[in-house]
């Protein structure tokens, strides 16, 4: 079983429609969506959930009432703002979930043992079956955090899908960026392709997440997309990876029938049978060489 993952040093690069391409192609693969803070893959694939499962994240600071004395020490410890003071009349502290970051040291604090912390549910993670095959996936909730920790689920549970079913891949659309869910993404995977788009953002974000991959012994290779809309920013790119030793497997030229593709909630290799289609086909063949 390999693992693949398409990954961008910024959004909005066509990693997610470069991924769904993949798993269309691939035939015997889990998708596994890992930008669990915007996850779009499902907008692709159309999975048809068949578990739901609660993701619980780091417990956070709840007061409790009848044990607090208002004394004050929880407001002048906590760092983050998160103790609110009482408010009308009452001599109660409370905490606002918000701003808790689940420290503990309001806990430790506190004279009177009045505050607990209270595991919260911070989003759902699901197994699915879609056309193309299983599909495991993410959603995290609105102002939550530990996004890290839910790539890391969706990619375990993706691990068991693929051995309970006997795949030969696990593809990934990963997060944008070189943060905490980036390199839960990364970690034991195989093959990372960034997907780079030639503007001046896209060379140095891509460059960055570039780095990571390497950081964690991850061999990169590289796609251009929408090459010609700046074909003097392709040929820096082409000229950074040849310098670098990092395979340009592919320049994706921009296509308005892929607008159209996401409109209609299809892959574009399934979408449409054209030169910009063939590319992608061909980057999937030379990534399976590799």
């Amino acid at each position: 079983m390999k693992q693949i993952a398409v990954i961008s040093g910024k959004g909005g690069t066509g990693k997610t429609i470069i991924t769904a391409s993949f798993i269309s192609l691939s035939k015997s693969a889990v998708a596994a969506d890992c930008d669990v803070d915007a996850a779009d893959l499902y907008l692709l694939l159309h999975p048809e959930i068949k578990e739901k499962h609660e993701f619980k994240g780091l417990p956070k600071a709840e007061i409790i009432q009848d044990k607090c004395t208002g004394c004050g020490i929880c407001y002048d410890v906590c760092r983050f703002d998160a103790v609110q003071k009482p408010q009308n009349s009452k001599k109660y502290f409370s905490i606002n979930p918000l701003s808790c970051e689940g420290c503990k040291v309001c806990y430790y604090a506190c004279l009177q043992m009045a505050i607990n912390m209270k595991e919260q549910i911070c989003g759902e993670w699901y197994i699915s079956e879609t056309k193309y095959g299983p599909m495991v996936h993410a959603k995290l909730g609105i102002a939550e955090e530990n996004s890290g920790k839910l790539v890391t689920v969706v990619r375990m549970n993706a691990e068991i899908v693929a051995k309970r079913y006997k795949l030969d891949y696990i593809i990934v659309d990963g997060p944008p960026g070189i943060g905490c869910p980036v390199i839960a993404s990364l970690g034991g995977i195989d093959f990372a392709l960034v997907v780079i788009e030639p503007t001046l953002s896209g060379i140095h974000d891509a460059e960055r997440v570039i780095e990571v991959a390497k950081h964690f012994g991850v061999p990169p290779g590289c796609v251009i997309n929408k090459y010609d809309i700046n074909r003097e920013n392709s040929a820096k790119i082409e000229k950074w990876c040849k310098e670098n030793e990092i395979p340009v497997l592919g320049k994706i030229p921009f296509d308005n029938l892929v607008s159209e593709s996401i409109v209609k909630g299809i892959p574009f290799v399934e979408y449409k049978n054209n030169a910009t289609s063939g590319i992608i086909k061909g980057i999937w063949r030379k990534i399976m060489k590799i």
